[in-house]
This record gives structure tokens, sequence and C-alpha cells, in this order.
């Protein structure tokens, strides 16, 4: 297969990817030739495009071949298999990964000045280059996505080699390639126009996106880190409403999450676009963490999370506004465990893939309407929800999500849960009355 130029091969992507059209996608093209591409499949999609940073650290006297790369946030990828073939040593490494921090740099704020990237927090980065060869660009991309919380990681490109999976060593979660032809040499070869990309076609295709695709806030918005403090603790959080919001839901997440849970963050993502804001934070301090008791302890973790809500009501941004709980594993006990607290007066609560038999005989208590969220395949949790659902005397729904298991990472269902808790909390909180 070949292609004309890079704005044929991302039509051809593009319609290769329609599938991806309607769901939380933003677009990261490799600066620079993977941008034309990129913008295209944004395009197609109706998506949001941002670059994603990263430098090939080409082997000294044969700079087109790649021994690794960098990226934003300090990521980097070496490929020992190419360092060994060329014998390039440590310091010529090192040469040349500064002069690529700097050229990093430099790109950075040519293309977005004092802009921040857009956010992937909790959403499907959709990473597209014009092509792979050795495959460490495009892994670097993918980790900067990653740590910056993405929920699921799709890399897409035209043209790659035949092993360009084993390459990538498992940094996506998908990977879509229009070719992979045996005869792989260069990404080049597959491209009767493969003139080098300029940054002011970088650029200009950056502004005719964001020209089309605006995804920022509005000036009421409110997005910050806050401190929330539960008795002699303070627990790190993020606070999010968007304007003219509805309602807030504070997340009390399960064992062994946090704040940054990918799952959690997806489904705020969900949430702030119809209108809701969020409150993600910490249910236990580092050194609390690291005793596991206190992971499973509803009473304690249930406790913080009145403590929260209280916190919340003495917000000024949050002022009349109803308060909605969203509980996931033995969070969804502590979420259910305060609802049952007259102190809590929860508008509605969300539990997925929860444990609400850990809430015990707290469950007659709760009066907030209640939807359980579970997984298909997740017979146990299935059959302890059915038995919670039996002891509250609460409006309550039970939803099972077909073929999804305990942690809904299947393609598909993390969106259904998404779509049942915004559906259930845009239906049953209203502006607060206090």
């Amino acid at each position: 297969m070949h292609f004309r130029n890079r704005l044929e091969a991302g039509r051809r992507l593009g319609a290769r990817l329609e599938y991806l059209r309607g769901q939380d996608v933003v677009v990261l093209g490799l600066p620079r030739g993977g941008v034309p591409v990129a913008a295209e499949v944004a395009e197609a999609l109706d998506a949001p495009l941002d670059v994603c940073l990263v430098r090939k650290l080409g082997v000294p006297y044969q700079p087109e071949l790649g021994m690794g790369a960098i990226g934003e946030d300090g990521v980097r990828v070496i490929n020992q298999e190419v360092l060994r073939g060329t014998g390039v040593g440590e310091v010529d490494l090192a040469r040349v990964e500064e002069r690529e921090r700097h050229v990093l740099l430099e790109r950075a704020a040519r293309y977005r000045g004092e802009t921040s990237p857009l956010s992937v927090a909790g959403r499907t980065a959709l990473v597209v280059d014009d092509g792979v060869a050795t495959g460490s660009t495009a892994r670097v991309a993918c980790r900067i996505a990653r740590a910056r919380g993405a929920a699921r990681i799709v890399l897409a490109v035209p043209v790659a080699p035949r092993d360009f999976a084993r390459r990538l060593g498992g940094d996506a979660d998908e990977l879509v390639c229009l070719d992979t032809p045996w005869d792989f040499a260069a990404v080049g070869q597959f491209y009767a126009d493969f003139t080098q990309v300029d940054d002011e076609e970088v650029t200009a295709c950056l502004h005719r996106a964001a020209g089309r695709h605006r995804h920022t806030a509005g000036a009421g918005a409110t997005d910050r880190e806050v401190t929330v403090t539960a008795g002699a603790v303070r627990l790190a959080g993020r606070l999010t409403l968007p304007d003219d919001a509805t309602g807030v839901v504070a997340f009390a997440h399960g064992s062994g999450s946090s704040r940054h849970s990918p799952r959690n963050r997806f489904v705020a993502e969900g949430l702030h676009r119809a209108g809701l804001g969020t409150l993600l934070f910490d249910l236990l301090t580092d050194e609390e963490e690291a005793d596991r008791a206190n992971v499973f302890d509803i009473a304690l973790l249930a406790g913080r999370l009145l403590d929260a809500t209280r916190w919340l009501r003495e917000e000024p941004d949050v002022e009349g506004l109803a308060i909605g709980y969203f509980g996931a594993s033995t969070g969804a006990a502590a979420a259910l465990w305060a609802a049952a607290d007259p102190a809590a007066r929860p508008a509605a609560v969300v539990s997925r893939g929860g444990r609400p038999d850990l809430a015990g005989p707290r469950l007659p208590a709760v009066t907030a309407p209640t939807l359980l969220i579970v997984g298909g395949a997740d017979a146990l949790v299935i059959d302890l929800n059915r038995d919670a659902q039996a002891r509250l005397r609460c409006e309550n729904r039970l939803e099972v999500v077909p073929h999804a298991t305990h942690l809904f990472g299947e393609p598909g269902t993390l969106e259904r849960v998404t779509e049942a808790a915004r559906d259930w909390f845009t239906d049953h909180m209203a502006p607060a009355h206090v």
C-alpha cells in the first residue's frame, strides 16, 4: 500500500478509525511528520488535536536510525538492540540526548506557547504518526499519555514493519495500522511525497483544529488542586466544576487506588460533559495506606467521605449545589455507609463494581436513590449486590453490564458505566436546599 502524501494517509487512517467517533478521544500527533496525518484523523473523528512532543535519539553517524527517544515529562526509551549493533557508548548517547532535550523544549514553546497540553486524563489517547520504524518514539508517546492518566491508548499509523507489535512492547492498549509490508525498510518508501514537515505546518494544523473543535472551559469553570481537611489529616484532591454545574459528585475510590485512578477519572470526565462537577480525593494519607488494615476499614473511609462532604458544603464555588457519591469497589461500601448518616444528605449514590455488603446493617438507613452497577462476568459481586439491594429501602436499581469483569476493562464497558452514572445523577440531582 502506498500513499500520495501524509494528507491522504490521514484520511484513510481516519476512515479505519471511524469506530472511535463519538467516544471521548484526544488525538495526539507526533511532530513533525505525524501532525498532518493526525489532523486529518482528528477532523474525521470530530476530535480535539494536540501534539505529543517526542524526539528521536539518532545514531551520531546515522541520524535517521533511532537508538531511542525522549519525550515530555521526562519519559525516555533506549533501544538496546540498536546500541549494541552500532557500538554507540554512553558519552555519545548523553550528548545526543542533551541536544534533543533542548529541541524538545523549544518545540513545546513554539507549538503551545503558554497553553497547557490538552488533558487526556480518563480519556482515550489516540497517538498518530506517519509511520513506525524502530518504534522508540511511538513507545515514548504512549508512555507520556499513560503518565498523564489516559484510560486507554490507541496507537494508529498508516504503515509499519511486520513485527511492529513486538517493537511496541505493550505500551499501547490497541494498535491500528493500514499496512505492514514484508519489504519495509523505511517509512518514506511508502509515500510518493514525503517532504519534510516544517514548524509552520505543524502550527497551522493545530490552529485549524483548535478553531474547529474547542474543548476549553468557560470563564466560570473551576479545575484546581485542593486540600480536604479530615480531622487531624489533610487529604489531596482535585475539584472540577464546569460552567453552570448542576451538582457535584464526590468519588470514593476502591482499595489500592487513589484520586489518580484512570477509571474514576474516565467517569469523572463523562460527568463533566453532562454539567456535573466532581471531587476526586485521597481517602487515606500515604502513611495510612501503608497499613493494609486501613484500606478495608469501611467506617474510617466513610468518615473521610463525610469530612469531604462537609468541606464541599463550605466551599463558596459549591454553594447551593446538590452533592452525590460515586463509589468503586470498597469505596462503594464507604459511600453507602456515609449516605446512611443523617448529616450526609447526598442526592444520589452510584456504586461501580462495589461491595455494598460491607456497609452491613447501615444499608436500610440509606435514603438517597442508589444505582448499583456490576459486571456481567463478575458473578460473586453480582450476588453480593443482589443481597445488598434487598436490604435497601430507598429507590434503587441494579444494572448489569454484559461481559464486563470486576474492573470493567473490556472495550466499551467503562463507557456503559459512565453513561449509566451520568443518567442516574442528572435524573436525581437538583440544586440543594439547605
